[in-house]
């Protein structure tokens, strides 16, 4: 099990405590990793949603997609997620992160960043279906993007790292509570990426 390690500002490796973020590199391979981004942007039923930020009305600058078990509806920011079946695919998936989480996963969200000029903004999973101390593992697909993380009582403490092709982060603890993150704006990067963070809504 190898600890997240992120780069700070200076460029100096800071680990991160084990309790609240674990990165897993590889987990899947990088020819599997593209032939499951490629099928998804070919075959999901992607919406562009409008959703409320910091009280206002925004279109996502991403395509998103919500699948999960039968009642599993998520409520993000004002806008109410209606789980899709789960295919093959994404159980395959789902039952290869929760061997190395040890957690059972009841819904997936999909991100698709259709370049560097996709994003979402800072922000904490932290909503009421998800629990007190929410376990999520999000899985990249693709174009390695920057997963920015900073302390909600101070902004000056935040790391980043490059989460790459194939890899899985594993939020959990208190992570939700006391950080932010965000995947900011990389108007020089032209390739996709598909980002899946499995979660467990209590329903």
């Amino acid at each position: 099990m190898e600890q997240l390690n992120i780069f700070g500002d200076a460029g100096q490796t800071v680990a991160l405590p084990a309790d609240l973020m674990e990165y897993f590199p590889g987990t899947f391979n990088r020819q599997e990793s593209f032939s499951l981004m490629h099928e998804f942007i070919n075959t999901v039923p992607w919406q562009q949603r409008t959703i409320t930020m910091y009280g206002k009305p925004m279109v996502t600058p991403r395509l998103t997609a919500w699948y999960g078990d039968a009642g599993a509806a998520y409520t993000f920011s004002g806008t109410k997620f209606d789980p899709l079946p789960w295919t093959d695919k994404l159980q395959q998936m789902r039952e290869t992160v929760q061997a190395i989480a040890g957690t059972t996963f009841n819904s997936v969200l999909l991100n698709y960043y259709r370049d560097g000029n996709d994003s979402v903004a800072w922000h904490s999973d932290d909503e009421y279906e998800l629990g007190i101390k929410p376990v999520i593992a999000s899985v990249s697909l693709g174009q390695v993007r920057t997963f920015d993380v900073r302390r909600k009582a101070d902004h000056q403490d935040k790391y980043s790292v490059d989460l790459e092709n194939g890899s899985l982060l594993l939020m959990k603890g208190d992570m939700q509570h006391n950080w932010e993150h965000r995947i900011a704006k990389s108007p020089k990067l032209s390739k996709e990426r598909i980002n899946l963070t499995f979660r467990i809504i209590n329903k």
